[in-house]
């Protein structure tokens, strides 16, 4: 058995696996809440006591070297046990809670209204759903998992792929005096809803239509209100399959036409790498995955 009185300064071991993480002195420092002197000296004492660079350094910009890699991955699951171990004691005869994060959009029309089902199969859970289009500080939020809807890349986070959406257009069946088009080449232009960051271009291409990119009108920010819009019978919306799933089903709205294209983002299970030891995080990640598995493409 290892002997424990040479242990590394454990403050100095927190601060380089949080600098390994980011690979960032500046924002380990963010988030231990010392400053970026502190992460620094520690590392520099932590290597002088190994005698070995855990970092290259090349001017302000640093690159963990493989030594400090796997010393990193190794501390990282020691230091996930801790967590876990502590969680486990406080959460011991106290009711266990559970953060979630996501888009608006995707809390109010996908999870939200599947939610009630995890709940029920884990009663001894405390669930707080946080909907925002802001980037969440998992550490300093206490935020335990959340859904993005990006690339997959999130410093810092672990992330797995969840599930891929889709576009297609979508109107309420009283548009327009319910003479809603029979083909996209009968769309006008006028017509068209849209949301910022999601062009129609692309379906129209997949569709076969040369047509420019809609100006001018209405360009709504979030999703969820492009699909009320298209509901309250403003206009044909280029949706999202997730988000217009719920009008869809209540006949609210309608899809027009066969045609459909992948999103060029996908939908991201993420949280801090020690937050996968909490069973709640592993319960909810499995349900969500679960839930995922039922949905095909549109």
């Amino acid at each position: 058995m290892a002997d424990l009185r040479r242990l590394p300064n454990l403050a100095a071991l927190r601060a380089f696996e949080a600098a390994a993480r980011h690979e960032n002195f500046s924002r380990a420092a963010e988030e231990i809440h010392v400053t970026h002197g502190a992460i620094s000296h520690q590392v520099r004492a932590l290597e002088e006591e190994l005698g070995v660079a855990l970092f290259a350094r090349h001017g302000k910009r640093i690159a963990i070297t493989p030594e400090g890699e796997r010393f990193a991955a190794t501390l990282r699951r020691a230091l996930g046990d801790i967590a876990a171990a502590a969680e486990a004691l406080r959460a011991d005869g106290k009711q266990q809670r559970l953060t979630i994060t996501a888009l608006p959009s995707f809390a109010g029309r996908w999870l939200s209204p599947r939610l009630g089902r995890f709940i029920e199969q884990h009663p001894e859970l405390e669930v707080m759903l946080q909907s925002s289009n802001h980037l969440t500080d998992f550490v300093r939020e206490s935020v335990d998992v959340g859904i993005r809807f990006g690339k997959g890349h999130y410093a810092g986070l672990a992330s797995e792929k969840l599930m891929d959406d889709y576009y297609y257009p979508v109107a309420s069946p009283r548009f327009n005096d319910g003479k809603l088009p029979k083909s996209p080449a009968t769309l006008a232009r006028g017509m068209l809803l849209r949301c910022e960051g999601e062009p129609w271009t692309p379906w129209f291409h997949a569709a076969g239509l040369d047509l420019p990119e809609p100006t001018g009108g209405l360009v709504f920010q979030d999703s969820s209100m492009l699909v009320r819009a298209a509901a309250e019978g403003h206009g044909i919306a280029l949706a999202r399959h997730a988000i217009a799933m719920t009008e869809l089903a209540s006949g609210e709205l309608v899809r027009l036409f066969d045609t459909a294209i992948q999103c060029p983002h996908s939908y991201y299970v993420v949280c801090p790498p020690d937050a996968l030891q909490k069973p709640q995080v592993r319960a909810f990640r499995q349900w969500l995955f679960d839930e995922a598995a039922k949905l095909g493409p549109p």
